[in-house]
């Protein structure tokens, strides 16, 4: 089953305290959209400038990456900077330049409004409900979101909530948006406002998964190797979606496997800038880590 991805397709300059890169490929559309392809088929909605590298646009394309909904406009792409500190979950936005992205408000090509499954990326919510008005019975809908939401644009996003089949955030934006601190309470009251599933991301900490009346502690992957953890959010989303996409099943039992192959997809994503791991990646080293993930979690009695 295919995946309609939707977000941010950026240009990101990324500093942590070894490396500097700038204009590299970024944003939420793009990393979701790279990492559900392992999966599932991707259509992709988003917008670029004049100044995109055609290099970007041929990953994509080897990625198979549907891009007739990637429209291309007269500007700059947006672009975003950001600064790490030694400890990488903590990061600065040094700038943002909105450019054509300021006024995108896309309307679907035909083909993509019948898509199954739908990733509405981390985008403002008025136009994250705009998609999804196009997409007249989607199966399963997951949104992610931010603080600069939250804090901006709460009424849409309760809207949107209202709609969803799951929601995605990390462990502050859940305690922002209930105004509780513990995160079993807040994943529980998260469900009250509309979504079957949410799901909470705790970084380096795991993940945690509230269904109807069920509860799932997911590890994460301990890495030494961590360069650069801009989209990794991201990748989660998309290879959770894209691998219920592939089974066409959102039982609980299938979503917490997916959780799973979404933190590999992160796990991966965060070794090196940019999405230079995802294009070396292999299914095998997919399963593997899978297998791994599972002998973590496993105990004897």
């Amino acid at each position: 089953m295919s995946i309609l991805v939707a977000g941010s397709v950026a240009l990101d300059s990324v500093k942590t305290p070894l490396e500097n890169h700038d204009r590299m490929l970024g944003g939420s559309a793009s990393y979701a959209a790279v990492a559900a392809s392992f999966f599932s088929p991707v259509k992709m909605v988003g917008i670029v400038g004049e100044d995109f590298p055609v290099d970007y646009l041929e990953l994509f394309e080897r990625r198979g990456v549907d891009l007739l909904g990637l429209q291309r406009a007269k500007g700059k792409t947006f672009a975003w900077s950001g600064e790490y500190e030694w400890d990488l979950n903590i990061r600065r936005t040094l700038s943002v330049e909105l450019n054509v992205f300021e006024k995108f408000r896309p309307d679907l090509p035909e083909g993509y409004r019948e898509t199954p499954y739908v990733l509405l990326g981390n985008i403002a919510p008025a136009l994250q409900l705009h998609v999804l008005d196009q997409v007249p019975q989607p199966r399963f809908v997951v949104a992610d979101t931010m603080d600069l939401w939250i804090q901006t644009a709460q009424e849409d996003l309760k809207a949107l909530l209202k709609r969803v089949d799951m929601l995605i955030l990390n462990d502050g934006e859940a305690r922002e948006l209930t105004k509780q601190t513990s995160l079993i309470k807040a994943g529980w009251q998260l469900q009250q406002m509309g979504p079957r599933y949410v799901a909470i991301k705790k970084g380096e900490h795991g993940c945690l998964l509230f269904g109807q009346g069920e509860f799932f502690s997911a590890p994460a992957y301990p890495l030494e190797d961590i360069h650069d953890p801009t989209g990794a959010g991201d990748c989660f989303a998309g290879g959770l979606l894209g691998f219920l996409a592939t089974n066409d099943s959102f039982s609980f039992a299938e979503l917490k496997r997916a959780v799973i192959f979404g933190s590999v997809l992160a796990s991966f994503n965060v070794e090196a800038f940019s999405l230079g791991r995802l294009q070396t990646l292999t299914q095998s080293e997919i399963q593997e880590r899978f297998k791994k993930f599972r002998e973590l979690s496993e105990f004897g009695l």
